[in-house]
């Protein structure tokens, strides 16, 4: 614990579990308001009371891919104490090859993935230059940086806001907004438990990794909360790797998902 953010407000989409929830926890142990969004009201509920223990903490329910409704939660995050730092970490994924690639499975990853983002930066974005500027982090991946076969639309959503991260940044400097992303590994989380349940996957993965060892949400917390805190005041447009070394090699093997 310590007061090293105290005075800011944190805004988390997807706060309710895994990387979201951890980032909420890292900015909450160092003394910042935090307001966490989330389309579960169960998981929203069970994450407040587990960060309530450290601090203030609010919850707001809202979908990602629905601007009013990012709208609206990021007025009344708001209305509770000025917003100085918006992390857009919610996000889905799906895998299927190129021709059985249903749209309405792509147009569903874009809308929660990069539009979600999109949302997220537009509204908290101006809330924040509102109050004299603070800093802004998406949630990207190594699908961003490194080919996936089979996860097409994934992959071009992460590469996509690594990008809108870049031109954001390049624009919101002058507002005094910090914008950048955090390009996860394999992480263990929901999302990624089927990668995890596949040995053959799981263990390509470990092979493109040289560190060895897949990680986990505090990992990847812990460069948020470095991206978006006052020791990275001279960092913008950063798409910062943290994935055990992966980006330096190949993009993982899914065969083994369509092996009959």
């Amino acid at each position: 614990m310590s007061d090293k953010l105290k005075g800011q407000h944190a805004l988390v989409t997807g706060g309710g579990s895994g990387i979201g929830l951890a980032c909420a926890h890292a900015f909450i142990r160092e003394g910042a308001r935090v307001t966490i969004i989330g389309r579960t009201r169960a998981k929203l509920d069970s994450a407040v009371a587990e960060l309530s223990a450290f601090g203030d903490v609010a919850a707001l329910a809202a979908d990602v891919s629905d601007e009013d409704a990012v709208r609206a939660a990021v007025e009344n995050a708001a209305r509770l104490a000025p917003l100085t730092i918006a992390v857009a970490n919610a996000g889905t994924g799906g895998i299927a090859p190129l021709s059985m690639t249903q749209a309405t499975d792509w147009r569903r990853i874009m809308d929660i993935n990069l539009n979600g983002t999109f949302h997220t930066f537009k509204h908290a974005g101006a809330a924040i230059a509102e109050h004299g500027g603070g800093a802004m982090c998406a949630i990207s991946s190594i699908a961003g940086v490194r080919t996936h076969r089979f996860m097409h639309a994934y992959c071009a959503s992460k590469a996509a806001i690594d990008m809108f991260v870049r031109t954001s940044a390049d624009e919101l400097g002058e507002s005094g907004i910090r914008v950048n992303s955090v390009c996860p590994g394999l992480v263990d989380t929901d999302i990624a438990a089927g990668l995890f349940a596949t040995q053959a996957v799981h263990n390509d993965y470990l092979a493109c990794m040289p560190l060895g060892r897949t990680g986990v949400t505090e990992d990847i917390a812990n460069a948020v909360r470095f991206l978006c805190g006052p020791e990275s005041s001279w960092i913008t447009g950063v798409n910062l790797s943290v994935d055990g070394g992966h980006h330096l090699r190949r993009g993982p093997n899914y065969d083994a998902f369509f092996q009959r």
